[in-house]
């Protein structure tokens, strides 16, 4: 199956930090219309439809306009990089191979909102995407493309990368923003939103990778061009990471709203060894966890909430039927226990908790009373977490019991809805 390359077009192919190869395929140009009229970049952004790639979906162009309208002599177009999901590693994709579509992005986000500093928030695990990274800015300031009087325009914009310490929390961004800071990387209570109130409390722009990297083929193609690949509420290309037991695990690009089945058995091969698929986990690791049943689901927003999955970063963890789906909960469930930055009583207290839960129904000595409140404090968490972390690591938990209770002996009581 032929993928649909935009944000990986050409990826690959050229060296990834030579800013002269990158123009030769039309890099830049992105830039370049951006510069000569910079006040249509929001509207231009708006109208694509574009929304953004790192799990929450939203608009881009309102985050644009949010940060553009507000006063301030100072703004900062931020990089989100700090690619922490257990499964996830398109951005690291796009960083190793295309850099230079990500600089041009930020570039133009730069001059949609007037910010003259961008900087990249790197995940720590990523010491080679690191030199990736500066041989391609240094090829980008050298070429006139980053830094000041960009292409003699006499906008400036220059770029700093930023290697956090390996916090899973720090993919939030205003946890992120506090790390940018050098304080410890805690969510904020929002509002205000970094668009109004950001790094050091300027109007700031957070964005994910593969976000920013659409921005460049819009602005050259137009927003037109963008919103014909995809579905209506959520338009163009994802980029999609296939795990677990797959043939063909790997990074692929293709327009939203192709199914799961497709991904599985047309680009992933299927399962290994003959073996039958399973349970599917969509959005990452706080994403919920699917019955093969839902294979046909279209990886789109709408078609996965219709049926209890997670579209999130467009993450598939393929499960065959050898899995132990308690086994991999406590997997999950640990990792939010460590990752845990603490900051609010519902995440730093439910999810030792609920590890307990999920580890007595694993070894059989969970009662039906344990299943009731397993469910009631994840429902607690869900609406009572700071962050996105607190929020949604019950998901896992919550959605087995809804699609596999024989696991927890939830049949009677999941018909009673006491889920």
């Amino acid at each position: 199956m032929e993928e649909t390359r935009v944000v990986l077009h050409k990826a690959g192919e050229i060296s990834p930090v030579s800013a002269r190869q990158y123009v030769d395929v039309g890099g830049y140009e992105g830039l370049r219309k951006a510069l000569k009229d910079p006040d249509q970049i929001v509207d231009i952004i708006k109208a694509s439809g574009l929304r953004g790639r790192g799990g929450a979906g939203f608009p881009t162009g309102l985050k644009l306009g949010f940060t553009k309208q507000t006063p301030a002599d100072k703004k900062y177009v931020v990089c989100n990089a700090d690619e922490g999901e257990p499964g996830t590693n398109k951005d690291r994709v796009i960083l190793e191979e295309i850099p230079h579509r990500l600089l041009e992005g930020m570039a133009i986000a730069g001059v949609a909102v007037g910010a003259d500093q961008g900087y990249i928030y790197l995940r720590a695990e990523y010491p080679y995407v690191k030199k990736v990274l500066e041989q391609a800015l240094g090829k980008a300031r050298e070429a006139g493309f980053i830094g000041e009087n960009i292409l003699g325009s006499g906008f400036n914009f220059d770029i700093q990368i930023f290697v956090g310490a390996g916090a899973y929390v720090c993919g939030e961004e205003t946890a992120l923003l506090d790390s940018l800071e050098g304080k410890r990387g805690e969510p904020r209570v929002k509002p205000p939103f970094p668009g109004v109130s950001g790094l050091w409390g300027k109007p700031t722009l957070v964005n994910n990778v593969e976000t920013l990297a659409n921005l460049p083929g819009i602005m050259v193609n137009g927003p037109a061009w963008f919103r014909k690949m995809g579905t209506e509420n959520f338009p163009g290309t994802k980029l999609f990471t296939l795990s677990g037991n797959v043939v063909n695990p790997g990074v692929y690009e293709f327009p939203v709203g192709i199914t799961i089945r497709e991904l599985f058995e047309d680009v992933g091969g299927g399962c290994p060894n003959g073996r039958k698929l399973y349970a599917i986990q969509t959005g990452g690791a706080s994403g919920n966890i699917i019955p093969a049943s839902l294979l046909d689901t279209p990886m789109d927003v709408d078609a996965c909430e219709q049926v209890g999955a997670t579209f999130g970063a467009g993450d598939l963890m393929f499960m065959d039927e050898n899995c132990c789906l308690l086994d991999i909960l406590e997997n999950l469930t640990e990792f939010f226990v460590k990752e845990s930055c603490g900051k609010c009583t519902p995440c730093r207290e439910g999810n030792p908790q609920l590890l307990a839960l999920v580890q007595r129904f694993k070894h059989g000595t969970a009662s039906e009373k344990d299943l009731k409140l397993m469910l009631d404090l994840g429902k607690v968490m869900t609406g009572g977490a700071l962050c996105g972390l607190g929020q949604m690591a019950p998901n896992p938990i919550l959605s087995t019991v809804r699609f596999f209770p024989h696991l927890f002996g939830a049949e009677t009581l999941y018909a009673r809805g006491a889920s």
